[in-house]
């Protein structure tokens, strides 16, 4: 028998299992839940919807009955990059601040909308700085929220919420996860139906070791804003001088998204006879700098032993290419100035 029809609740979505799993559990109660997505630059770039995890937010909207709300904050979470007050984990990883943030998010919105309470996926013990449980009380405190945040896989394990003790959820249908393993929410999401895609944890990128040294890198020498966090989720990093980072597309997509996203005062870098990738230069460049990187987009052609490639450099916005024939780097070269493999600076 459904729990207090007129009850609503937010669940913040990571993108992950688990806070679908947590969502679910609300919705077979009975209670309405409008599932909402906090936007973040360092979060993977967006996965293809006919994927494994589009199915399964396809799937938890229809639980729903609405689709997932989306808000963007973009603009805070860099700020938090910058100055975190509860400071970063092993990589550059604000987790505690970015919770926090996420659930402030989630408080205005549910203010807004005049929800009840909200909802996490959130695991006692799964992550070593942002999931401990004092962690998770002092997020708590911090939203604002203090005792409306339900986390369905863990809340026996957690202090009784006013959630709990208004008689909207029992507590005897909430569980108790605990630690990093996979298997109880592997087997909840069996029983229930839900197919667990790839990375079935959300993935924020500050979490990588790769991205993390590039973010270091960036911060290092050019600043942080929105664009710049996007770009690092993007190809192959070099870091060509203090003031020079070139970024060379992997594939199709990385090229046109390097298209897409340049701006006055970059360097776009096309092969002109042969297929190859897209460069990206950002910052100050000279003939020298400029010849370097074209010998970078000329290594991944792979062009026969002792040829060259044609290379068309063109600085935006519109001016005219200058067109490079470039031998290939070495391999050495190659990796020297690549950013988080012993680059130079």
């Amino acid at each position: 028998m459904p729990y207090k029809e007129h009850i609503k609740a937010v669940a913040l979505i990571s993108g992950g299992l688990d806070s679908v799993l947590a969502a679910k559990l609300i919705v077979d109660l009975g209670i309405k839940v409008i599932p909402l997505s906090v936007g973040l630059p360092y979060l993977p770039l967006e996965c293809d919807k006919s994927g494994s995890r589009g199915r399964m937010i396809a799937c938890l909207e229809e639980w729903a009955g609405r689709p997932m709300s989306v808000i963007d904050a973009s603009s805070e979470a860099v700020e938090i990059l910058r100055s975190p007050k509860h400071g970063f984990g092993a990589n550059m990883n604000p987790c505690v601040d970015c919770r926090i943030l996420m659930l402030k998010k989630g408080a205005e919105f549910m203010r807004k909308i005049g929800a009840d309470f909200l909802i996490t996926g959130e695991v006692v013990g799964q992550r070593g700085m942002s999931q401990r449980r004092q962690a998770l009380e002092t997020a708590d405190r911090e939203s604002g929220l203090e005792g409306l945040i339900l986390r369905p896989l863990s809340g026996r394990l957690m202090p009784e919420t006013i959630v709990e003790k208004n008689g909207w959820v029992p507590r005897d249908k909430l569980l108790s996860f605990n630690g990093r393993s996979r298997q109880p929410q592997l087997r909840l999401a069996e029983s229930l139906g839900i197919a667990e895609p790839v990375n079935s944890a959300g993935g924020c990128l500050l979490t990588d070791p790769i991205f993390s040294v590039r973010l270091r890198d960036l911060f290092a020498h050019e600043g942080v804003d929105i664009r710049g966090l996007g770009l690092l989720k993007i190809g192959r990093h070099f870091r060509l001088s203090k003031q020079a980072r070139l970024i060379v597309g992997r594939n199709e997509k990385e090229n046109n998204l390097l298209s897409s996203l340049s701006q006055a005062g970059d360097y776009l870098f096309y092969t002109i006879d042969v297929a190859g990738p897209v460069g990206l230069c950002k910052g100050v460049f000279d003939a020298g700098l400029l010849s370097l990187a074209g010998s970078f987009i000329a290594y991944y052609c792979r062009p026969v032993p002792g040829t060259g490639v044609r290379v068309s450099c063109e600085m935006l916005p519109g001016r005219t290419g200058t067109e490079l024939f470039s031998s290939p780097a070495d391999e050495k070269t190659l990796e020297s100035f690549r950013v988080g493999s012993g680059q130079r600076r």
